[in-house]
């Protein structure tokens, strides 16, 4: 009744991030308020990201996305904080098996772009791979040389949707729960490209063995502050403080439904500042568009 009320008075989406009885995310800040997310605006459809898996913020260009299809050719899509599509890069030269993930984070050059070719849906990938090119200034180039790691999980192969790159250079993978437990692993931080690497297990798994369908996460982002980790399933948002995620601690400071947004699928997950979430998901199958969307969130 009041969620019906709050659709047709104001017409956005309006969901309270509840938090666990143990410690409260008001607690944590210091404050009494509940922290809020509201969809800014209606989604977005755009149909040059029918299978769109992941999103990321440009620190280069503020205001600037770069997001991907999980398959295809190796193209990102740069789009405005509205949704509208404002260029491609090309990246001749890397394979595109299963992309799942991206995230903007430091490098030697300064800012990049890292890629997560790390999905598995059958678990058995020897090998995953994160490619690593610098951030273009402009909405359309072609980059012609990649970093290219090369990794392994220390256990068994798993399937993954989510890429963690901190302000400090930290790479971190979240596995998806699909074809084992959510669990987290961190790439030796003296990885270099070529080669390949065994990835260093952090913590305990988030459970013993698979979860259902509902808790599989689908992609995740660390705030411009290094504060905050959102994680992101197809209907859910989770917020982490990273400090404690980072340790291996799975607690939730806290979960919001994103059902009455209307995603067809809801797969990636970006912050844009401290206060803004965007999310881009699948058209729904058949090539249908993709969605882009905007949070506006008060912590």
């Amino acid at each position: 009744m009041v969620r019906q009320s709050i659709r047709s008075i104001t017409r956005a989406f309006l969901f309270v991030l509840v938090a666990l009885p143990a410690t409260t995310l008001a607690e944590q800040n210091g404050s009494s308020k509940t922290p809020t997310c509201r969809a800014a605006e209606a989604l977005v459809r755009v149909p040059e990201l029918p299978e769109a898996s992941g999103v990321a913020a440009s620190t280069r260009s503020p205001g600037r996305f770069w997001a991907h299809n999980d398959s295809g050719e190796p193209v990102l899509i740069a789009l405005d904080s509205k949704g509208t599509v404002l260029g491609h890069v090309r990246i001749p030269g890397v394979t595109v098996n299963d992309w799942e993930a991206i995230a903007v984070g430091p490098c030697p050059t300064g800012s990049c772009i890292y890629l997560g070719d790390i999905g598995d849906n059958d678990a058995a990938r020897r090998e995953i791979t994160i490619y690593r090119i610098p951030e273009p200034a402009d909405a359309t180039a072609s980059i012609k040389d990649a970093d290219v790691f090369r990794a392994r999980y220390p256990d068994r192969a798993h399937d993954a949707e989510t890429l963690l790159v901190t302000p400090k250079g930290d790479i971190l993978i979240v596995t998806k729960g699909e074809t084992g437990p959510v669990a987290l692993y961190r790439l030796p931080p003296d990885a270099k490209p070529s080669g390949l690497v065994t990835l260093q297990a952090v913590g305990k798994p988030r459970a013993s063995g698979t979860v259902v369908a509902g808790e599989r996460i689908t992609d995740g982002t660390v705030s411009p502050s290094g504060e905050w980790v959102a994680l992101r399933t197809k209907t859910t948002l989770l917020l982490h403080r990273a400090e404690d995620l980072m340790a291996g601690n799975w607690k939730e400071a806290s979960r919001g439904s994103l059902t009455d947004l209307g995603e067809p699928q809801g797969e990636g997950v970006a912050f844009g500042n401290s206060t803004t979430v965007y999310l881009v998901g699948e058209g729904g199958g058949k090539s249908r568009p993709g969605t882009f969307g905007r949070l506006s969130c008060t912590f």
